[in-house]
């Protein structure tokens, strides 16, 4: 999958089938449900599932708890856009294989 192919799968009404779990939660956090991105990354215990669960609280506004789980990513609290970061997470994400 590139990230053209991600961005596109957008405007579809599902998830695309079979995708990784930590894309999935990027996926759904880009549809506007941050509740359902939320569930899917906080039950992910590796350093990327703790990168997208750090974004996520800082897209929320809770920096304490962001700053938390950049801490457990090894990641510093990013000073990009939440859409700069989101397309960095996505595209860390596709190549991380």
């Amino acid at each position: 999958m590139t990230f053209e192919i991600f961005k596109t799968s957008l405007a579809k009404e599902n998830s695309p089938t079979g995708i990784d779990p930590l894309l999935e939660a990027l996926w759904h956090d880009a549809k506007g449900n941050w509740s359902e991105a939320h569930n899917i990354a906080q039950d992910i215990t590796t350093k990327e599932g703790s990168w997208i669960h750090a974004y996520l609280h800082r897209k929320e506004g809770d920096q304490s708890n962001a700053g938390y789980w950049y801490h457990r990513a090894q990641k510093e609290l990013p000073v990009v856009s939440l859409e700069g970061e989101w397309e960095s997470l996505v595209k860390a994400m596709i190549n991380k294989k």
